[in-house]
């Protein structure tokens, strides 16, 4: 079997159709139109020999056995956001799938081949990214914060999982998944402008950015606003408000694509007859190189330090979460800038500035890259998502030229 790229794009049309609406594909993890994706995906590999197996973290393995028990991993996932894009996610795994059909038609492979789609990459439902990739990579260390997040409606997230058949407390058993994995390749849509700018359809990436994640309390006295004289008052959201604006100094200083977002402010009283006596501030700041990425911190803490003695206002800072820069693969990342030359004619290496699984993957030891195939207008995790169908067929024609590189240096 000849490999067929437009079939992918026709199976993601179908996939589209069966799990979106007016609004947007509606994939979100731990749901029942997430469990029609997989088994979408389920009937789009029945046929090619692989065998199918959900492990201990809610991840869908199918396993093409080769000759060697080392195994070559193609992955990615197919829940989405609510109101998202078509393509965000289940490109990779659909274009896998074509891959794996070639592969199974020429024979038995020299190595084993497996496809992935990872539960819950996008954390949509529980605000936990990358569950089912961290628990594989042994990276999960939060069970007892994870015991305690609920969804929009109360609902926990152990008792979410159980009706889908997992475990918190036995999800990092699905680390034995990843004990005979020599190499993993995954193909996602950029998510960004870069692409498109340049005119480039596809290009390969370098790692993923290391992420700091904070909250800025920032402590005022409410008092009334019709009374209050402007020098007298002490207004926690003027903080919040500065050092807003200052994370745009922090990026253009620090320089290497650094980008800072002050992604959420929550005040108290909230009423607009009373000066703000609290401001909750949820910061993101994302860079590739771990020293640059410390700096950007260590620049926001001392700024709001800074900021609360000119307002005389307090402030608290709490880490939420970080993880660290990862940089894939030089040699697949070698593998892949040839592949997309030979498809295309020209190659760009670029970082992402979004997490995927692939950098849980990485974290774990096993050699890794990730392929970009250019998004219109750089939009994603919306309805308005798109990819020009040229450019999906190019994709998963550098997936398997990638894929059989990859293969001949494993074999």
């Amino acid at each position: 079997m000849a490999l067929d790229p437009a079939r992918t794009v026709r199976d993601l049309e179908e996939l589209r159709a069966l799990t979106g609406d007016e609004n947007g594909a509606q994939r979100v993890a731990w749901t029942e139109t997430w469990e029609q994706a997989r088994d979408f995906l389920r009937s789009k590999v029945d046929g090619t020999g692989a065998e199918e197996e959900i492990d201990e973290a809610g991840n869908q393995w199918f396993t093409l056995r080769g000759d060697s028990g080392r195994a070559l991993i193609i992955g990615g996932h197919m829940d989405s956001v609510p109101n998202g894009g078509w393509l965000d996610g289940c490109l990779n795994v659909m274009a896998g799938v074509e891959v794996l059909r070639r592969i199974a038609e020429e024979g038995r492979p020299p190595v084993t081949v497996r496809l992935v789609s990872w539960a819950d990459e996008e954390g949509a439902r529980f605000g936990r990214s990358l569950f089912g990739s961290s628990a594989a990579a042994g990276s999960m260390k939060d069970q007892d914060e994870l015991r305690s997040l609920r969804d929009r409606d109360g609902i926990a997230l152990p008792e979410a999982l159980k009706e889908h058949g997992v475990e918190l407390d036995g999800a990092l058993a699905a680390r034995s998944q990843l004990e005979d994995a020599a190499a993993y390749l995954e193909l996602h849509i950029e998510q960004g402008p870069v692409l498109e700018s340049m005119d480039i359809p596809l290009g390969v990436v370098l790692g993923t950015f290391g992420v700091e994640r904070s909250r800025f309390t920032w402590r005022g006295q409410a008092a009334h606003a019709g009374s209050t004289p402007m020098d007298k008052r002490r207004d926690a959201l003027a903080g919040a408000a500065k050092l807003a604006l200052y994370i745009r100094e922090i990026a253009a200083e620090v320089g290497g694509g650094a980008v800072c977002t002050s992604g959420g402010v929550v005040t108290k009283p909230g009423i607009v007859t009373s000066v703000v006596e609290t401001a909750e501030q949820l910061l993101d700041q994302r860079h590739l190189n771990a020293d640059s990425l410390a700096r950007m911190l260590a620049m926001a803490r001392e700024a709001a330090d800074r900021f609360a003695a000119e307002e005389n206002i307090e402030v608290e800072w709490e880490r939420i979460w970080s993880i660290e820069p990862i940089l894939f693969d030089e040699t697949l990342i070698g593998f892949a800038d040839e592949a997309i030359r030979e498809v295309s004619g020209t190659s760009h290496k670029l970082p992402s500035g979004p997490l995927h699984d692939a950098a849980e993957v990485s974290r774990a030891g096993i050699p890794t890259v990730m392929v970009f195939v250019q998004s219109l207008r750089g939009l994603s995790h919306t309805k308005l998502e798109d990819t020009k169908p040229e450019h999906l067929e190019l994709s998963v024609q550098v997936l398997d030229k990638l894929a059989t590189r990859t293969l001949a240096w494993l074999s």
